[in-house]
């Protein structure tokens, strides 16, 4: 019956004027960087601090955010996946999108209706004759009809029409493939921000527990003589500088809150159960670099302005096919008569048939610059998907350049971190035998803090630019076990 439905829908379509659409070639580029990129990043003794290696051609996992290993952010991602008003809307949309392409490939078929009339009437007999065979001036007239009207799709008016109505659904497909992509790493990434502030948080909590026990020391030693007050004064605005730090970070992270539990689909007020910390999650070690050649396929957003480039160039089909003839077809059949039980006697049934063609002469030009008009936007859509296939090529290498950077810098901020704690140690035995002056603790407290908190951002930096690669190169959509539900 499709295949019938199908050859018969061919038939009926003619020839369908335009340029037919040709799948753009994908950018011949052979990599997202000048030169060859390392196989691996730089190591450091430290959590987070294994190398990592870029794997070329490695596919993506359906749901990569589990190489993190945190049941947690699993269960949260699961969460926002089903109650997302974002993908939600995606979803009415791509729906919508379909059923107006099934409406319009119902033009393809002779449209039929019926319809019935009834009315009574009076011959103003001083006029004419009463219209009634029997001669009284009243009268019924009851008319049941059938009207079939057709217009062959000669130019293929309405193959472009459906051609760019199916694009523009299919662009509404990937739009939803790009939500759900965009929705899982907002989540990932929401996590790793929560973590990272988590773990300032902490470092900032225990610099200042150091300061006020340092603080209890040098007021004592200030109380037996030792130091003078303003040693305890410097002290007492080093632990207020610490204080100080930490309503901010607090802040970010009840905003981040927020974030995640707007982020599952609810309101602030419910919370969600998970809570994110550093030391519950895992740096991924392998990392897929996709062939440039093949992330034109991966990235959603890209095949969502190919479909819509598609699209375009239907429209000018469209525009083509206005300025050519249009033939249509009418036919109807019925009966009338005075009373239902004569509906259907002899004399009573009528028929008709009609056959029309209709061509433009002179417009004004407007069907001339309407086809002008689809062309530019044709080269405005090529454009447009040049653009999107220029920045996810950047996205890839902007995240390639960052985990190398990241590798670097968290080497650096672990090596920071060592020498400045041995620095404090160094300083705090000199001050206790009285070789140094309460100044050089203090500055090398301050370090201290510093490299703690560059080391903690230097942590989730590592993770958090691990996961941008995962959504630049696409996300994993295709490995899905099924697709994002329609619904």
């Amino acid at each position: 019956m499709r295949v019938t439905s199908l050859s018969l829908a061919v038939l009926l379509a003619g020839c369908a004027v335009g340029p037919n659409f040709k799948k753009p070639d994908a950018p011949a580029v052979t990599g997202y960087m000048p030169g060859a990129p390392p196989a691996r990043t730089v190591s450091a003794h430290a959590e987070f601090g294994a190398a990592q290696r870029f794997v070329a051609d490695m596919d993506i996992p359906g749901q990569w955010w589990t190489l993190f290993h945190s049941q947690p952010l699993n269960d949260l991602i699961e969460q926002s996946i089903k109650a997302s008003p974002n993908l939600i809307a995606a979803q009415a949309a791509l729906r919508q999108a379909r059923e107006n392409t099934a409406a319009q490939k119902g033009a393809w078929y002779p449209q039929i209706s019926a319809g019935l009339s009834a009315s009574r009437n009076v011959t103003p007999t001083a006029a004419i004759s009463p219209a009634s065979a029997s001669g009284n001036p009243y009268y019924s007239l009851i008319t049941p009809q059938l009207n079939l009207s057709f217009v062959p799709d000669v130019f293929g008016a309405n193959s472009r029409a459906v051609e760019s109505l199916e694009a523009q659904a299919e662009n509404l497909r990937f739009q939803l493939d790009a939500t759900y992509v965009t929705l899982t790493a907002n989540v990932v990434t929401g996590a790793l921000q929560e973590a990272s502030l988590r773990g300032q948080i902490a470092a900032t909590q225990e610099t200042i527990k150091v300061e006020s026990d340092l603080l209890a020391i040098l007021r004592k030693q200030y109380a037996l003589g030792q130091i003078s007050m303003a040693d305890v004064a410097a002290q007492e605005a080093a632990l207020a500088q610490a204080q100080l730090a930490l309503p901010p970070l607090q802040k970010q992270l009840a905003q981040q809150r927020d974030a995640l539990i707007a982020l599952a689909g609810r309101f602030p007020g419910e919370d969600v159960a998970a809570r994110f910390q550093l030391a519950d999650l895992t740096l991924p070690r392998d990392l897929p670099v996709t062939l440039p050649s093949k992330l034109v396929e991966q990235r959603p957003d890209v095949r969502a302005a190919e479909a819509t480039l598609h699209a375009a160039s239907a429209q000018i089909g469209v525009a083509v096919a206005a300025r050519l003839p249009q033939i249509t077809l009418n036919a109807s059949v019925g009966n009338s008569a005075s009373a239902f039980s004569n509906l259907f006697t002899p004399g009573t049934n009528f028929w008709t048939l009609a056959g029309g063609l209709t061509a433009p002469i002179f417009d004004g030009g407007m069907l001339l610059h309407k086809q002008r008009a689809a062309e530019a936007g044709f080269d405005q859509a090529a454009a447009q998907y040049k653009s999107t296939v220029i920045t996810a090529f950047q996205n890839v290498a902007d995240a390639l350049h960052a985990l190398q950077s990241d590798a670097d810098a968290l080497a650096a901020a672990v090596a920071a971190e060592q020498a400045a704690g041995s620095s404090l140690a160094i300083v705090r035995k000199q001050l206790e035998l009285g070789q140094v002056a309460y100044l050089a603790l203090l500055n090398a407290e301050q370090a201290y803090q510093v490299a703690k908190l560059a080391l903690v951002q230097a942590q989730a930096a590592r993770l958090t630019d691990t996961a941008g690669l995962f959504q630049a190169l696409g996300g994993g959509w295709w490995n899905q076990t099924e697709r994002v539900a329609e619904k």
